[in-house]
């Protein structure tokens, strides 16, 4: 059974930055070989992709944070981090770590204006 854990999250002023952490346990991962990915649900919108990074190390990321955030990994430490810097109001949701079909619980993103 995959067990993936969010941290990091809290609130801070628009303009602020935040680094969240999810860290992939389990008996039967292989985590340095599997792609990783941050979504995020605001009150009320579907859940959306906010970056993504694949076992070579490349990027993918939401035209809304470009720029902005960054995705990356530490195989060693079956670890994917989100810095996320600039932060806006509009970044406010619960931030979610994704991997193959399994997801963590997420953490509260609240950006105050």
């Amino acid at each position: 059974q995959v067990q993936l854990v969010e941290s990091g999250g809290g609130l801070v002023q628009a303009g602020g930055s935040l680094r969240l952490s999810c860290v992939a346990s389990g008996s039967r991962i292989i985590f340095s070989i599997l792609p990783m990915g941050w979504y995020r649900q605001a009150p009320g919108k579907q859940r959306e992709l906010v970056a993504e990074i694949t076992a070579g190390g490349s990027t993918n990321y939401a035209d809304s944070v470009k720029g902005r955030f960054t995705i990356s990994r530490d195989n060693a430490k079956n670890a994917v981090y989100l810095q996320m810097n600039s932060l806006k109001p509009d970044d406010t949701a619960a931030y979610y770590c994704r991997m193959n079909s399994d997801w963590g619980k997420g953490t509260l993103v609240t950006v105050s204006s």
